[in-house]
């Protein structure tokens, strides 16, 4: 009697236990969003196992780095880029703080390359928007970084902003920035009408470019090309939800910023952002084109990614996105940043699976709901 006691009692304490795991593994199976990382504009890197990531914000004038093994849960790593570097070329006492935006990190020949915009110290015309992009390099993807030149990479002669580079299959990279909306009024239908019903005198834009790296990333090769810029027709189908800032009366800006792309299938891919990144429309959109400096065509899907408040949801503000994969490379992610009825102004990140098929990007986000951990994660 006393064996059949014990035996049922370890059975019992077995299947609790077994019960317990399966609770276990199964909170560990699922995610939700937004992740517990307060950025803005955040980019991933992949390497040796670990992602990385940077963004805007969390670091005194220059850029802090976060890691994970699963591309949900992350560690923070402290700042690894400062702007009184050696060759640091910023000016950290200028508007918003010195405007160190916006990094991305890459992986060349075994070393760390982080782009990034900031307020240049040269300007002798006092300009309030002055920024420029810069290149720093380190041995390792958590720094410290130190800035290649003691100066920015380029000077267009306009302030610039976000950087991403895209290497291509044949060796040659290319970079692919904004050009800011300061000083830039730009005449459309939708310019005219604002003037017309007495909101704005004006309308500033920002324009997506391209132009050819060098390999050392020294400098760039030939003249920028224009990519992306806002619509100029009112029947443009993109013209209603990329200038949703001026028509609903939030600024005299329209924007395309925050580009991020790829290549896929022998398609090249350019997400961009609309809208003002400090409100509620801001969303993201994509075109196509069989070369790396375009033209660009916009997809008729668009806006792959916008708020969800207005269903129902709990979120706003959803872009400057970048892409990663997960362990096992079989699923493609979303990685941006956005804001919820709860975290209210600050900007925290989501990450959402994206599909890439035929010459379409579909985003399935932004979701808030428990859904399953990337594929590969052990």
């Amino acid at each position: 009697m006393k064996k059949i006691f014990l035996f049922l009692m370890l059975s019992e304490v077995f299947t609790t236990a077994a019960i317990a795991q399966k609770n276990v593994n199964h909170q560990k199976a699922v995610y939700s969003n937004p992740l517990d990382v307060k950025l803005g504009d955040p980019y991933v890197l992949h390497t040796k196992g670990i992602y990385y990531m940077y963004g805007t914000g969390g670091a005194d004038k220059g850029f802090a780095a976060y890691s994970s093994k699963d591309l949900v849960n992350w560690k923070p790593e402290g700042q690894v880029f400062f702007h009184d570097n050696k060759n640091g070329w910023s000016d950290p006492n200028a508007a918003w703080g010195g405007a160190y935006w916006a990094p991305e990190v890459y992986e060349v020949k075994g070393k760390y390359y982080l782009f990034y915009s900031a307020q240049w110290k040269v300007n002798p015309a006092k300009e309030e928007e002055n920024f420029k992009i810069g290149v720093a390099v380190s041995e390792k993807p958590t720094g410290p970084f130190v800035d290649l030149a003691p100066k920015p990479l380029f000077d267009p002669g306009y302030p610039v902003i976000d950087a991403n580079v895209f290497f291509d299959t044949n060796g040659k990279c290319y970079l692919y920035y904004s050009r800011c909306a300061y000083k830039h009024p730009v005449e459309s239908e939708i310019a005219a009408q604002a003037r017309k019903i007495g909101k704005y005198k004006e309308i500033e834009e920002s324009w997506v470019y391209g132009v050819e790296l060098k390999p050392d990333f020294s400098g760039v090769i030939g003249n920028p090309v224009l990519l992306l810029r806002p619509p100029v027709k009112l029947s443009d189908k993109q013209s209603e939800w990329e200038s949703l800032s001026v028509t609903t009366g939030e600024v005299g800006r329209r924007w395309t910023e925050g580009s991020v792309t790829f290549k896929k299938d022998n398609i090249y891919y350019i997400m961009y952002s609309a809208n003002h990144f400090g409100g509620g429309h801001y969303a993201v959109g994509y075109g196509t084109s069989s070369n790396p400096l375009g033209p660009f065509n916009k997809a008729l899907n668009n806006p792959v990614l916008q708020k969800n408040t207005n269903k129902g949801g709990s979120v706003s503000g959803t872009g400057h996105n970048s892409i990663t994969y997960s362990p096992d490379g079989k699923e493609m992610f979303c990685v941006y940043h956005g804001r919820t009825t709860k975290t209210g102004e600050e900007r925290v990140v989501f990450i959402d699976r994206m599909e890439v098929k035929n010459g379409k990007i579909t985003v399935h986000g932004p979701v808030t709901e428990p859904q399953k951990m990337p594929s590969g994660v052990q």
